[in-house]
């Protein structure tokens, strides 16, 4: 795809096609859209850039990451570097009706695999 040929939106069921991506839970989200995705690991950033609909990506597995979810409206998270969260943030995301996905790349080329896919980056900073 075309560097200026951006999708309008892009099914979690194609992100985990190609994220090579296991469903940890939330497996009947798949059929979800998300408009852009953000890869992140300081949860502060993710509430000072996240937009609507975004999938966001990080290596962080603990409650916080729900939580910070939870506040921006994000139901969508993919774990990278092959990480899966315990049982506690499993169980949480479930209540929350949030998708969890792992992947075995790590966020740098995961970010870029979906971007060149077409899915845009989800932070509201100003391109330059």
């Amino acid at each position: 795809m075309d560097q200026f040929e951006r999708a309008e939106y892009m099914k979690l069921e194609t992100v985990k096609e190609i994220l090579e991506a296991e469903v940890l839970v939330g497996e009947e989200f798949l059929e979800m859209d998300v408009l852009s995705a953000c890869g992140c690991d300081l949860m502060s950033d993710v509430l000072a850039f996240v937009k609507d609909r975004v999938l966001l990506l990080t290596g962080l597995v603990n409650p916080q990451v729900i939580r910070t979810a939870e506040m921006m409206d994000i139901r969508a998270i993919a774990f990278v570097r092959g990480k899966v969260p315990g049982k506690e943030v499993l169980e949480l995301a479930k209540e929350k009706d949030m998708i969890l996905l792992t992947t075995k790349y790590p966020l740098y080329v995961s970010c870029g695999r979906l971007y060149h896919e077409g899915l845009m980056n989800g932070s509201n900073i100003v391109e330059r």
